[in-house]
């Protein structure tokens, strides 16, 4: 298998030949992928999100299942029911959509609070309960959520629970104006997702993910992130902070973009360049904070320029 930054930068090339212009936002997919954790992304609609789960899908060589989810769904839409077999005189399970490796939640927020939670053991056990039974889901396993930030009416927002599960959240955005030319000659015929190659398959993601634990972490570099998470709880702009599971995330994101880099240790700019895909959704700005538009990201912003980043020697430990 080729070390974990050449087969990062090879799944980056692919997607990018469908999402034109948006390395970074496929970087951190990419990051997401080998910390094995859940992506949300919160975007306007068309600049596709749905095709970069396609195209990561496909890349990867990964089974891909959608769920379009609307206030009228039910749990068992997404889980999958167990129905009484008359022949054998046995319940039979049928799977879900749940039951795929990469699962695309779109629109996530407009289903109810009951259906969202179905999410929630398949998001943080890599297993769902049907009827008493458990089922294990695939692996890898992953979940890409997308919601619109615009529109909610007719939504209901994700509660706490069930943000914190999801790794990081990224926003995609418009492209620049030669990069939608290009994506207008692009599409002119065919759709480059439905020529897109498939990169790897899923024994080499499993080895790539247990590759990336392996990066060394200074003990310095995870008091930086302890004290960076434990910062947000102490704000006067924050009404609720980063969790544990929050400062979990970034150790796995700093990590896996060392990886990504080719390095096999972190470095503090690891921490800071993803302090803000890992933290902002966590947080809940209080109601002055919401008042003055202060928003999620300003916060990590200042929190990050206070917060003091250890010194050089740990650099030199690291590659010790």
């Amino acid at each position: 298998m080729p070390t974990v930054q050449n087969f990062a930068e090879q799944i980056i090339s692919n997607v990018e030949k469908v999402i034109v212009g948006k390395r970074k936002s496929i970087e951190l997919t990419v990051i997401n992928v080998l910390c094995r954790g859940h992506l949300l992304i919160e975007d306007v609609p068309g600049v596709g999100k749905t095709m970069l789960a396609r195209s990561l899908a496909t890349s990867l060589g990964l089974s891909l299942n959608r769920i379009q989810f609307t206030p009228d769904m039910l749990p068992s839409d997404v889980t999958g029911v167990s129905i009484f077999n008359q022949g054998n005189r046995e319940f039979e399970f049928r799977a879900g959509p749940i039951m795929a490796q990469i699962v695309l939640a779109d629109e996530i927020n407009r289903a109810t609070p009951k259906t969202q939670a179905a999410l929630l053991e398949a998001m943080q056990e890599g297993q769902i309960t049907v009827d008493g039974v458990t089922h294990p889901l695939p692996n890898p396993f992953m979940v890409m959520a997308t919601q619109n930030p615009i529109e909610y009416e007719g939504t209901f927002p994700l509660p706490e629970a069930q943000l914190d599960r999801f790794l990081m959240k990224v926003e995609i955005g418009y492209p620049s104006i030669d990069d939608e030319i290009r994506i207008l000659d692009g599409q002119q015929f065919q759709h480059p997702v439905d020529s897109l190659s498939q990169i790897t398959n899923s024994e080499e993601v499993i080895a790539a993910q247990e590759t990336v634990k392996t990066v060394h972490v200074a003990d310095e570099l995870k008091r930086y992130i302890v004290e960076l998470a434990h910062n947000t709880r102490s704000h006067a702009e924050v009404y609720l902070g980063a969790s544990a599971r929050g400062s979990l995330a970034l150790f796995r994101a700093s990590q896996a973009r060392a990886s990504l880099l080719g390095r096999e240790f972190v470095i503090p700019d690891d921490i800071k360049a993803l302090a803000v895909a890992c933290f902002a959704h966590r947080i809940i700005l209080g109601p002055a904070a919401r008042l003055q538009n202060v928003n999620a990201k300003s916060v990590i912003h200042s929190i990050l320029e206070n917060v003091p980043v250890p010194g050089g020697d740990v650099l030199e430990k690291s590659a010790a």
